[in-house]
């Protein structure tokens, strides 16, 4: 079966995720046209950041931006620690629970403008969020834009060797579907691949609760098409 995709601003309205976010918790999918279900974890993202997601937050330095932030654990989070930080989310619902818990965020594409264009000292792509667009190239260039000059991008890998563009739905498990819309799922080599070929080097590597996160810099005076095998090496520090 076939489905017509959608810009992705529609796709995460559709009402199987409004639903999830409003209540806090699933069963939440996205939905590929052959049938394979990956799980979301909404009732992660709903609550507080947890020990993996903290080892992140330690790592967050400046103004903070939370791309596809969610329901905005992160951005809460870092605002009660007094650090400036913005979601942007294409979710409505997202956006709502973002600001009555207490953060600050926009209903927005990270392709659409953003305020501080080229000022964030770090942006997150944390939760799957490497997917966003279903083009993991388009979206590191356009993170490149987002933060300054010795800005840092911390991002997720998906826990397995994965490198796939595919067309998903939101599905809630119980027959309700939202449209299509293009994703993507990278894996750490695929990571590493995509981030050489658009200009960023990867500068440290750790796991946590058996999540991968990178920070990636930009790669100014090593060039595009870097050693992947040497970053695929980084010796990972303690979380």
């Amino acid at each position: 079966m076939t489905t017509t995709a959608v810009p992705a601003a529609l796709a995460w309205r559709a009402d199987p995720y409004t639903a999830a976010l409003r209540s806090g918790r699933g069963p939440l999918f996205l939905h590929r046209t052959d049938g394979w279900l990956l799980p979301l974890e909404v009732e992660r993202w709903c609550a507080a950041p947890d020990p993996a997601d903290l080892t992140v937050l330690r790592r967050c330095r400046g103004a903070v931006l939370d791309i596809g932030c969610g329901p905005g654990r992160l951005v809460v989070a870092l605002a009660a620690l007094g650090t400036a930080a913005l979601g942007v989310d294409v979710s409505p619902e997202a956006v709502r629970r973002t600001q009555r818990t207490g953060g600050s965020a926009l209903c927005r594409s990270v392709f659409d403008p953003l305020p501080g264009e080229g000022r964030w000292h770090t942006a997150l792509l944390l939760d799957g969020n490497i997917g966003i667009g279903g083009d993991p190239a388009a979206l590191l260039e356009r993170s490149a834009q987002l933060v300054c000059t010795d800005g840092q991008l911390l991002v997720e890998a998906a826990p397995f060797d994965v490198d796939e563009r595919v067309e998903v739905r939101v599905a809630d498990g119980r027959g309700a579907f939202g449209p299509g819309f293009p994703w993507s799922r990278l894996g750490t080599a695929a990571l590493l691949r995509y981030a050489h070929a658009t200009g960023w080097r990867a500068t440290e590597r750790w796991t946590a609760a058996g999540r991968p996160f990178f920070a990636l810099h930009r790669a100014y005076g090593v060039g595009k098409g870097g050693d992947d095998a040497a970053d695929a090496g980084l010796v990972a520090p303690g979380p």
